[in-house]
């Protein structure tokens, strides 16, 4: 009851800021009555911020920066989530960037010292006590080591945990809330979005899991020197302090100034697309925030990112199935593309494959038939997930942030030329991947990797075995109608006859055990 009491309070103070920004979107999705949300509006107009005009979405990216960390942070949840709040509003909380007012450099202080055993002076021999940047969870100091090494020294703010913490309540809450009560919305997926904002900010809350991000990525690259990730200074790394090498460049944003340092854009851009296709489909492991601020040029030309506090990852399965994908919708071959859903079982074997392939067609058709540098690989991508919800496709998360990150790259690319597709420059080397990927030894790698899987999955098959034997001899195994159809082939499917036969063979095993 109490904590029901405590959120509705801080859920009625979040509405009245949402009023005040005439930002009340995610209530009309959530199906809040009309009247309620004109009433909330004609009570709060009177108090209308500043700036409360423009599309929903930058209304609504405006509140959450008054709400704070925890709303900066779900907006950029929410960002990744096109396929619930739709194309423009994902957009426009894609450009949210949580810079807030800087703490004291006391406390900047305070926390290294506590955190790393040492004072300040002892660690660095200068100290910048003026941050450089400010963000909702940290803020960044530029420093000198005491060896005389130049870095970034990035301190956590203090009382965030404690702040996210009660926020992370209520968003549980409202999402336990909504899953009951409201039956419709379920399809929106509250309480998973509550948590995978839950564990994007675990894992920010801990430094060294960012500092351990940046190491990972620096080793998948330490022979690529076009593409740079600054050293993780361990010695001076916490759970609240993390220590890099200062990084000099210019940003990936500011065209002129590139060019007046002599770069040349389209190399730029041809590392930028080569780097991102290794991260994704060489790694699994990719940099998942790469707005122009964490992306920089350095004198030799090579890129050098920063801030790894969100990182993407995809298994082997994943990546297979996104590279035949992508090069199937970039051959136009759409048979191909509906195939690889339905063999990778993102596509229930029960749905028409002529219909997918149509859908995949009416997708392809007006985005791959525009001029080459109009092509965008990440919006089509957006398309395809919310088409396939109607045919019973649950989106991958890891999906839905990859394609994020993609539209932030190709705007960024766009920004630099115009006249230059990113995905176009790295299908060679995506075609030349899925050649090598048949290659002898990669077929090996990939047949060692699944019966790898399998045993990892084996304890629990045999514990669920265990549980079937024990069922059967205290009296039987009933079997579900929805199971007994999927059996008999009732289901508009055909008989599966591997299944009939293991639930056979599994029967026969525990009488013969019985026996």
């Amino acid at each position: 009851m109490l904590r029901a009491l405590r959120n509705l309070y801080r859920l009625a103070r979040i509405a009245w800021t949402l009023a005040r920004h005439d930002a009340l979107v995610l209530f009309q999705m959530a199906g809040v009555t009309p009247g309620v949300l004109a009433l909330a509006r004609r009570i709060a107009r009177p108090q209308a911020a500043l700036g409360a005009e423009g599309r929903a979405g930058q209304r609504l990216a405006l509140a959450f920066e008054e709400l704070g960390p925890s709303f900066i942070k779900l907006g950029q949840i929410l960002s990744t989530r096109s396929d619930l709040i739709g194309d423009e509003i994902a957009a426009d909380l894609a450009t949210l960037r949580d810079s807030l007012p800087p703490f004291p450099a006391a406390e900047s202080r305070a926390i290294i010292a506590d955190e790393l055993g040492e004072p300040v002076e002892q660690l660095y021999q200068s100290f910048d006590d003026t941050p450089v940047a400010a963000a909702s969870i940290a803020q960044v100091h530029f420093a000198i080591t005491s060896d005389g090494r130049e870095v970034a020294v990035k301190v956590l703010r203090p009382g965030v945990a404690e702040a996210f913490a009660r926020d992370l309540d209520l968003f549980y809450w409202l999402g336990e809330v909504i899953e009951q009560w409201r039956p419709a919305l379920r399809r929106l997926r509250p309480l998973d979005v509550a948590e995978a904002l839950a564990q994007s900010v675990a894992l920010e809350m801990d430094l060294r899991y960012e500092a351990a991000a940046a190491s990972e990525l620096a080793e998948n690259f330490r022979d690529d020197p076009g593409f740079l990730v600054p050293d993780v200074d361990w010695r001076r790394t916490g759970k609240r302090v993390l220590t890099i090498a200062r990084i000099a460049g210019i940003a990936m944003d500011r065209r002129e100034e590139l060019v007046a340092a002599g770069h040349d854009i389209d190399q730029i851009l041809t590392r930028a697309a080569n780097a991102f296709f290794l991260q994704v489909f060489r790694d699994g492991f990719f940099h998942a925030d790469l707005h122009p601020g964490n992306m920089f040029v350095a004198a030799s030309g090579a890129l050098v990112v920063i801030d790894f506090g969100i990182m993407g990852r995809l298994d082997r399965k994943t990546r297979d199935y996104l590279a035949e994908m992508l090069i199937g919708f970039l051959m136009r071959d759409y048979r191909r593309v509906a195939e690889v859903h339905f063999r990778a079982g993102y596509v229930p074997a029960t749905k028409s494959i002529d219909a997918f392939t149509q859908a995949c067609r009416s997708i392809g058709e007006p985005i791959l038939g525009k001029p080459l540098q109009e092509i965008s690989i990440a919006r089509l991508l957006g398309q395809l997930f919310k088409v396939t919800e109607q045919f019973d496709m649950e989106v991958q998360p890891q999906l839905l942030l990859l394609q994020k990150t993609m539209l932030v790259a190709e705007g960024v690319g766009r920004k630099l030329n115009p006249n230059v597709n990113l995905w176009e420059m790295a299908r060679p080397l995506i075609e030349d991947w899925m050649l090598r990927k048949q290659a002898p030894d990669q077929r090996l790698r990939a047949f060692m990797d699944d019966a790898r899987d399998n045993l990892e999955r084996l304890p629990r098959l045999l514990a669920d075995t265990e549980r079937a034997a024990q069922a059967i001899l205290e009296g039987g195994i009933k079997l579900s109608p929805e199971t007994i159809r999927t059996l008999r082939g009732e289901d508009g499917g055909r008989v599966s006859w591997p299944l009939v036969i293991a639930v056979i063979a599994l029967a026969l095993a525990v009488i013969a055990l019985a026996w």
